[in-house]
């Protein structure tokens, strides 16, 4: 097995295991209140045990990461989220379930600035460099997907604990991940840091960039759209389309599996199409999903639902705009990256994950609101505003990525050494 195949097989297994335990947080939050008796107000604190750590750890590390090498950072990532884990096992309590998130918090932000600074080390071309991007964003909705299957097979009915046990299958898969890495070597030597000043001073130049205020207002949109969807299509499906709740949250895997099933196809057309076209075309269907797909399942009468196949098929066509706004969000980030010199994607890495949880939290909230204030019914209608931004944003970001490619070209050819 070559060293470049080695490493990019730990980078899925990696992130397949931060999208189950990130995406469990709801399910947790549910258990605290069932297990371990406290509210609503407490339970929903487990979101920010794991949101704050991944936007200040990615602030304080992503500048000087390669100084630490991203190596040692995932395999310190994992050896943290591991034996959190096993704390949440033999912890069972409501304590132990927000130092489980703030330790994933912390060890997803070490995951990902190394990831996505790693893809540039083992892929050679910009179209390389998509694929790969796509294909580990496309493998992680399909850990969100099936953590909604992967919680309830452990949980069962008159055993409370029974449903920790799923820690012990994770552990596991995380020290599986981390003896893949600890063996793996990569072929090009990580890029060294200057010093902590000037490497805080490099991420702050990078905010000066038009390509890169360009670039954070694209993702910001995006994660607005794909967050404030994913959040709110259970309550969608149980009040619009009236699902039994169960019925509900399962049906919202999915958006997860449409997410990664676009993700992947993404990962393949990049290597024929223009990510810009591609790009394109996907937002054009997303808005007209929403146009009219969404207006007719809002309509719809469902009837009586006892089971998957009670459901009538406009029932599933809206989550299936995750097949179009999917390849959004990897395919911007890979094209921004390998504009870059690649000394600029830690602290870049960084910055996308800072404005990516901002986008989320902002965009989880305003359809919330928008779901209180205007209605279930009309609130994901909206979506068409931070679509037709991005839509707009993606036009600056294709010229501004090509004239920051032909600048790096220019440079190289002048300084050959």
């Amino acid at each position: 097995m070559s060293q470049n195949l080695r490493v990019k097989i730990a980078l899925f297994i990696n992130y397949f295991v931060f999208a189950i335990l990130l995406n469990s947080v709801g399910i947790v939050i549910l258990k605290s209140q069932k297990v371990y008796g406290v509210d609503e107000v407490a339970a929903s604190t487990l979101e920010l045990f794991k949101d704050m750590p991944i936007a200040i750890v990615s602030f304080l590390v992503a500048s000087f990461l390669p100084r630490i090498g991203y190596k040692n950072a995932m395999l310190i990532g994992l050896g943290i989220v591991t034996f959190a884990c096993m704390g949440m096992y033999f912890g069972n309590s409501f304590t132990s379930a927000k130092l489980l998130f703030a330790a994933v918090g912390v060890s997803f932000a070490l995951i990902k600035v190394s990831v996505y600074s790693t893809i540039g080390l083992v892929t050679q071309t910009k179209a390389e460099h998509n694929s790969l991007m796509s294909n580990i964003e496309g493998f992680f909705m399909f850990g969100i997907a099936l953590a909604y299957f992967l919680f309830p097979a452990f949980n069962l009915e008159g055993e409370p604990n029974a449903w920790l046990n799923v820690y012990w299958l994770l552990a596991a898969l995380s020290a599986l991940s981390f003896v893949f890495l600890l063996f793996s070597k990569f072929d090009k030597p990580e890029i060294p840091g200057s010093n902590l000043a000037e490497d805080f001073a490099e991420m702050a130049k990078l905010m000066g960039r038009l390509l890169v205020i360009v670039f954070v207002i694209a993702a910001f949109l995006f994660v607005m759209v794909e967050q404030g969807i994913m959040t709110w299509l259970p309550t969608f499906n149980e009040r619009v389309l009236d699902l039994p709740e169960n019925t509900a949250i399962m049906m919202a895997s999915i958006l997860a599996i449409s997410l990664g099933v676009g993700r992947i196809l993404a990962g393949t057309l990049s290597k024929y199409i223009s990510w810009f076209w591609i790009l394109v075309g996907c937002i054009a269907a997303a808005m007209a999903m929403v146009v009219f797909v969404l207006p007719r399942a809002v309509t719809a009468n469902v009837g009586e639902i006892e089971s998957f196949t009670d459901i009538p098929l406009i029932g599933f066509a809206f989550p299936i705009i995750g097949l179009f706004i999917a390849p959004i969000y990897p395919l911007i980030n890979s094209a921004v990256l390998s504009a870059l010199p690649k000394k600029l994607h830690s602290p870049m890495s960084g910055l996308i994950i800072i404005f990516s949880a901002i986008g989320g939290t902002l965009g989880s909230r305003l359809i919330g609101y928008l779901f209180k204030n205007v209605g279930a019914e009309t609130a994901f209608s909206y979506t068409l505003i931070p679509l037709g931004g991005l839509l707009l944003a993606l036009f600056f970001l294709y010229k501004l990525t090509n004239a920051e490619e032909e600048r790096n070209a220019s440079l190289q050819k002048s300084n050959p050494a």
